[in-house]
C-alpha cells in the first residue's frame, strides 16, 4: 500500500469524532468475535449438544433482526450520542453478567437476546452520526471503506486466533473482555463525540422510516442490490462440506472461510484507491453481477486452489456493498436515517440467513456443496442483471434531478 493511497484511505481518521466512532466499533467488534467463540464453546461443553450450540449462535442473529426493525428509530427520536453510549453501556453490563461463572443456560440465553436488542439502536446511531460528521460525499465514502476493511480484518483475526485465545483465557474471561470492550466504547463516545439534538424528535415513530423508504424507487433498487449478498454468502455456510468434497485437509475450512473477507479487504482498498464515488456508483451493477458469476464458475468443479481464488475474487467484487450502503444513507434524510439504516441492515442480514439456509438445503438435496454454490451463483446472476439495469435507470434519473 503506497503512502499516498494510505493517506487517502485514512483521511477520515483526521476527524476526531470519526476516529472515536471507528475505534469504538473496532474495539467492540473484536470483543464480539471472542464472545461468539466463547459462547459456542461454553454451551457445547455444558450440554454436549450441537443443537443447543446452534440455538445459542442463532440468538446472536435473530433478536438483532427484530431490533433492527423495531428499535432503530430510537436513533432518530433521541440524541444519537446518548443512544449510542447508553446502548453500549447496557451491553457492557449484560455481557458482564453473562461472564459470571455458573450462569444458568436459560439466563444466558435471555441476556444474549437483550444484548442483541441493545445493539440495534447503537448501530443505527453510529451510522447516522458518521453521515452527520462527513457532509462531503467522497470523504464519507472513504470512511465506509475504512470501516469495511476494519470489520473484515477483525473477522479474519477472529477466524485465525479466536478459538486459540478463548482456549487460553477461558470462556468467562473472554466474555469479560467483551464486556470491557463495550464499556470502553461507551466511555470514549460519551467524552469525544459531539452532543447533537435529536434529528427526528417526536415525529420519529415505529416504522415511519420503513414506510418512507419503500415509497422511494431509488432506495428500493439499492435494497435489491444489497439483498444479492444473500446468495454470495452461500459458500460460507458450506465451507466444511466443500472442503471435504475438494479432498482438502480439515484446516482448509478456515482457508475457505477466510477467502471472502480477505478478498473483500483487497477489493475495498482498490476501489478506494482507484475509483471516485461517481465511478463506483456506475460500476455497482457490474460488480454485483461479477461477484455472483464467479460463484457460477464452480460448475467447472475447481480444485482447492482455484476454489480459494474464486472465493477471494468474489469477495473483492462484493466490496460493492460499501458503495450501496453509503449511497443509501446519503439518499435518506437525516431525520429518518436511524430507522432507515435499521431497515437496510435487517434486510441484509435476513437475505444472508435465507441464502445460507437455502444453500444448505440445495447441498443436502444434490449431495454436493460445489453444485449448491454454482446454482447460487447462477440464480444470483439471473437476479443481478435486471437489478443492474434498474439501477442504471435510477442513477440516470437521480443525475437528471428526477
Amino acid at each position: 500500500m503506497t503512502t499516498e493511497a494510505t493517506s487517502r484511505l485514512t483521511a477520515p481518521l483526521r476527524n476526531v469524532e470519526y476516529r472515536v466512532l471507528w475505534a469504538a466499533e473496532a474495539i467492540s467488534s473484536a470483543g464480539d468475535q471472542l464472545a461468539k467463540v466463547a459462547l459456542s464453546i461454553l454451551v457445547y461443553h455444558r450440554t454436549g449438544s450441537a443443537l443447543w450450540a446452534a440455538v445459542v449462535y442463532a440468538l446472536t442473529f435473530l433478536p438483532a433482526l427484530a431490533g433492527g426493525l423495531g428499535l432503530s428509530f430510537l436513533a432518530d427520536r433521541y440524541p444519537r450520542r446518548a443512544v449510542l453510549s447508553v446502548s453500549a453501556a447496557a451491553q457492557a453490563v449484560l455481557v458482564g453478567l453473562m461472564s459470571l461463572p455458573g450462569m444458568p443456560l436459560a439466563a444466558l440465553c435471555l441476556l444474549l437476546v437483550a444484548v442483541q436488542l441493545a445493539a440495534s439502536p447503537a448501530n443505527a446511531a453510529q451510522n447516522a452520526i458518521t453521515r452527520e460528521v462527513f457532509t462531503d460525499d467522497h470523504l464519507y465514502l472513504r470512511s465506509q471503506d475504512l470501516r469495511g476493511i476494519t470489520t473484515n480484518t477483525v473477522q479474519l483475526l477472529g477466524l485465525a486466533g479466536g478459538g486459540v485465545l478463548v482456549t487460553a483465557v477461558g470462556t468467562s474471561w473472554a466474555l469479560a473482555i467483551d464486556a470491557v470492550s463495550f464499556a470502553v466504547a461507551a466511555a470514549i463516545v460519551r467524552v469525544w463525540v459531539h452532543d447533537r439534538p435529536a434529528a427526528g424528535g417526536d415525529h420519529s415513530t415505529w416504522f415511519s422510516a420503513t414506510r418512507w423508504v419503500f415509497g422511494q424507487r431509488k432506495l428500493r433498487v439499492l435494497i435489491a442490490l444489497s439483498w444479492l449478498v444473500g446468495l454470495a454468502v452461500v459458500p460460507e455456510g458450506l465451507a466444511a462440506p466443500l472442503a471435504h468434497q475438494l479432498n482438502a485437509p480439515s484446516a482448509a475450512v478456515g482457508w475457505l472461510l477466510a477467502a471472502d473477507p480477505l478478498g473483500f479487504v483487497a477489493g475495498a482498498y482498490l476501489l478506494s484507491k482507484f475509483a471516485s464515488a461517481e465511478v463506483r456508483q456506475r460500476l455497482l451493477g457490474v460488480l454485483a453481477t461479477t461477484s455472483l458469476a464467479l460463484l457460477a464458475l464452480f460448475l467447472l468443479r475447481p480444485n482447492l486452489v482455484v476454489a480459494l481464488v474464486l472465493l477471494a475474487l468474489a469477495g473483492a467484487m462484493g466490496a460493492y456493498i460499501i458503495t450501496v450502503t453509503a449511497t443509501f444513507s446519503t439518499w435518506v434524510p437525516n431525520e429518518l436515517r436511524g430507522g432507515a439504516g435499521g431497515l437496510y441492515r435487517t434486510g441484509l442480514r435476513v437475505a444472508q440467513g435465507i441464502g445460507v439456509a437455502l444453500g444448505g438445503v440445495v447441498a443436502q438435496a444434490t449431495g454436493s456443496a460445489i453444485t449448491a454454490i454454482a446454482l447460487a451463483g447462477l440464480a444470483g446472476v439471473a437476479l443481478a442483471i435486471p437489478t443492474a439495469f434498474s439501477w442504471t435507470r435510477v442513477r440516470h434519473a437521480v443525475a437528471a434531478g428526477a
